[in-house]
């Protein structure tokens, strides 16, 4: 684990739920935190491309933008497939532009792998899955998707004093998906197509992205609030490394819930401040979880702990932990960009 200066761990908790749309926002923070902006700058860059052997905290500093209010379709997909043929299946799927996230874990579905696709998709969600299975190899392919979310927002604790099974305040903001459509215009999309980037490490990083856009850094900073008003973006933040930062475990939680008892189930299980995901998810004969409840902790046994209390104040005995042994890809949707198109054509 890196070893944190104050300052560091200070601007890490912060810049997780939301880097200042601002023209200087290093500045901004550097006035939080009374320090300097060449300071926050420097330090920024020592958590992003420190000298080796570090390792980067930092992912990426960028918006997060949320699928379904862009029109994209998207699913979880678990996918049972030959041990032996796990690595080839795995480099396959990969190659969509569309899976972001896909992991090996300890069930018998042992692919677990994330698929988006645009609005004006020439094959669409189900097609593409059915061209990814087919050419996999897999044995059975299972399409979860959201039927409800209850809870998104990763935000990890980097001072080591949190209690790791504490539920959060309610009152506290989180995003809520709209319920309204929103119209993506033109104008969104180029500045979706900048604002996914890795922000510039300089005093006026939006300066450079209002150049690519051709807008004045007002009119874009305007742009990128408008987006998350209307939205369409969850935030605009920091994506940590969770395993360099010290949060090196996470379960996936798994869990049978009667119908009926769904909606209290997801509200409740959301309120742990160690779950960054919940969601209701399409059940199958062969897959009757219909709660997903994803936990981060330092270790496997703090993630244990959380999901048995869960299990115990809710009354909800039956679940299973699942956990990933094999990260074969990890990024980030790339939205109105040429990828997915292309690979739609190449496959059709």
């Amino acid at each position: 684990m890196h070893y944190l200066q104050p300052l560091d761990t200070d601007l890490l908790n912060v810049l997780q739920t939301q880097v200042p749309l601002v023209e200087r926002p290093f500045l901004h923070l550097a006035k939080e935190f009374g320090t300097t902006e060449l300071e926050v700058i420097t330090r920024l860059k020592k958590l992003r491309h420190p000298e080796p052997p570090e390792r980067p905290i930092i992912r990426q500093i960028s918006a997060i933008f949320d699928s379904k209010s862009l029109g994209y379709e998207t699913t979880l997909v678990a996918a049972q497939v030959e041990e032996s043929k796990l690595v080839a299946a795995a480099a396959i799927i990969n190659e969509h532009p569309g899976v972001s996230h896909n992991y090996r874990r300890n069930h018998a579905f042992n692919l677990w792998y994330t698929l988006a696709v645009p609005p004006d998709s020439m094959l669409g969600l189900e097609k593409t899955l059915e061209i990814l299975h087919q050419r996999s190899g897999a044995v059975s392919t299972r399409m979860l998707p959201t039927e409800k979310l209850f809870k998104i927002g990763v935000k990890f604790d980097l001072s080591g004093e949190a209690d790791v099974a504490a539920r959060t305040d309610p009152s506290a903001p989180h995003f809520v998906r709209g319920t309204f459509e929103n119209p993506v215009t033109d104008e969104d999309k180029r500045a979706i197509r900048i604002l996914q980037q890795d922000l510039p490490l300089c005093p006026e990083p939006f300066k450079i992205w209002a150049g690519q856009a051709g807008m004045t850094v007002g009119a874009f900073l305007e742009c990128a609030q408008s987006l998350i008003t209307r939205k369409l973006m969850r935030r605009f933040a920091a994506v940590l490394k969770h395993r360099e930062a010290g949060i090196s475990a996470n379960a996936m939680g798994i869990w049978i819930v009667p119908p009926e008892k769904c909606e209290s189930f997801g509200q409740f299980a959301a309120s742990f401040a160690a779950v960054s995901h919940c969601y209701l998810r399409k059940t199958y004969p062969d897959w009757p979880y219909s709660i997903f409840t994803m936990v981060h902790a330092a270790t496997k046994e703090q993630c244990e702990s959380v999901l048995k209390r869960i299990s115990i104040e809710s009354g909800v005995r039956e679940y299973s932990a699942l956990y990933s042994s094999t990260e074969y890809k990890k990024t980030r949707v790339q939205y109105f960009t040429p990828e997915i198109p292309a690979w739609e054509a190449a496959a059709g």
